[in-house]
């Protein structure tokens, strides 16, 4: 039962603090829009998109004006287009591509997720030509985001994947390259990818969901910043209580909003992320978060284990909140879209190598990072195997979205706007990787898969 202080509480959350929802995502299975036709797949996946989520932007319009909390981002997640797309070829994903980018015009929303291929042990002819068809698909699109699962705990890390990864994202970087290499802010490589993030660029609808469902990803860095920032004195276990409390707080306002779109959609209510998503307001970010704890600029020792903090309370505060969690649920460290992050990358106090350090205890993992663009296809590989090692032995998500943006060098920045921020072009390792990338076949699943 929500009480005035309650209800004033969430105001001031919304007014100063900067609390929303980050996305309504709704979830739709193409299982049964597989066809050996590649127009006619295209046509089904349209056809059936735009008549379930007819009514999804209005719906969180409605919501937004009835409960005044403002609602970012609308989206939809679709089952893996190499799935669906069955034994379809490069020229067919293209026109399934387009056909993702008209539906997602059609109905209004900001992006759709699923251009995707989950090849942690091996891959298909199907699965290898859509993963060949993202650079192409992602430059003649505007909403399509893309992804790839190259490895689980249980399955180890197809380290050929990762190879190849490595060159279709150099490639997604030159197709983009009047756009600062925008292709490869909409593309993410997985390990352990969840079926119901409602989080872009990674979002698709897993084969285990049902036919159609709401996922809601809420928001809320600028909350927590602000309720530390009124304990200034809080020790360690008081400072997991007020960041617990806080959570709490945001998941209810998250869930009030996907039952609330659930019951006006007709659509089974999924899951509620609890990632705290940051943007490029001031104030809006994990950085000054860690650094309201009593770091004096995001990246200083301590940084890691202020962040453990952090991500551990979070869940904690949120799976009190409601029963219905999912998706990645922990703590975002984007650099391009955190102002605190971006500017500890100024000051040089935060690195790639600190960066892949914090993401050991927090949600995805490298995320947003600008490199130099001549940066080389083997050594974007060896990133991704990194990050992905850390996912794997750890029994968590982790991720990838690195820019190689054309024509920058270190000291630049590139620029996109909105939710996607800026980012200086960080400095990275310049030994060569080479040999290690080039062995090929699979590492093997760590002994902790072993779990039956």
């Amino acid at each position: 039962m929500l009480n005035t202080k309650d209800i004033l509480e969430t105001i001031e959350m919304i007014r100063t603090d900067h609390l929303d929802i980050r996305t309504i995502t709704m979830g739709i299975s193409l299982l049964d829009c597989a066809c050996e036709s590649g127009n006619t797949f295209a046509t089904r996946i349209y056809e059936k998109i735009t008549k379930k989520a007819e009514n999804l932007v209005k719906t969180g319009e409605e919501i937004e004006k009835k409960y005044g909390v403002p609602i970012i981002n609308k989206r939809i997640s679709v089952t893996p287009i190499s799935l669906a797309g069955g034994n379809l070829g490069y020229d067919d994903y293209i026109l399934a591509a387009k056909a993702l980018d008209k539906a997602a015009s059609n109905t209004g929303v900001n992006f759709i997720g699923g251009y995707s291929a989950l090849v942690q042990k091996g891959s298909t002819p199907a699965e290898d030509a859509l993963i060949e068809s993202i650079p192409e698909a992602l430059a003649c699109t505007n909403a399509v985001c893309s992804s790839v699962n190259v490895a689980t705990t249980k399955s180890g890390i197809n380290m050929d994947a990762v190879a190849k990864m490595g060159h279709i994202i150099k490639k997604a970087a030159l197709l983009t390259a009047n756009n600062d290499s925008f292709g490869c802010a909409k593309l993410v490589v997985f390990a352990n990818a969840p079926d119901d993030n409602p989080f872009m660029a990674g979002a698709f609808h897993g084969v285990g969901e049902g036919e159609c469902i709401i996922n809601v990803g809420v928001s809320g860095p600028g909350v927590v910043r602000s309720a530390i920032a009124k304990e200034p004195d809080a020790n360690f276990a008081q400072l997991a209580e007020i960041i617990k409390k806080t959570a709490f707080k945001i998941t209810r306002v998250g869930q009030l909003v996907a039952r609330e779109a659930s019951s006006m959609l007709g659509i089974p209510f999924g899951i509620v992320d609890l990632s705290l998503a940051p943007t490029p307001a001031i104030g809006d970010s994990v950085a000054r978060i860690l650094e309201e704890m009593g770091l004096e600029c995001c990246g200083a020792y301590g940084t890691t284990a202020a962040l453990a903090l952090l991500n551990d309370a979070v869940k904690k505060g949120g799976v009190m909140a409601s029963s219905q969690v999912g998706g990645l649920s922990g703590a975002f460290i984007p650099v391009s879209e955190d102002e605190g992050m971006i500017n500890a990358v100024n000051k040089g106090a935060l690195t790639l190598e600190k960066l892949e350090a914090m993401t050991a205890v927090c949600s995805v993992g490298l995320d947003m990072i600008a490199v130099p663009g001549d940066t080389e296809a083997d050594v974007i590989s060896a990133m991704i195997a990194d990050e992905i090692s850390i996912g794997v032995v750890n029994y968590k998500t982790t991720a990838v979205r690195v820019i190689p943006a054309f024509g920058k060098k270190v000291g630049d920045t590139i620029s996109y706007g909105g939710l996607w921020g800026e980012a200086p072009v960080m400095e990275i390792n310049k030994y060569s990787p080479s040999k290690f990338i080039g062995r090929g076949g699979r590492i093997p699943a760590p002994i902790q898969s072993l779990k039956n």
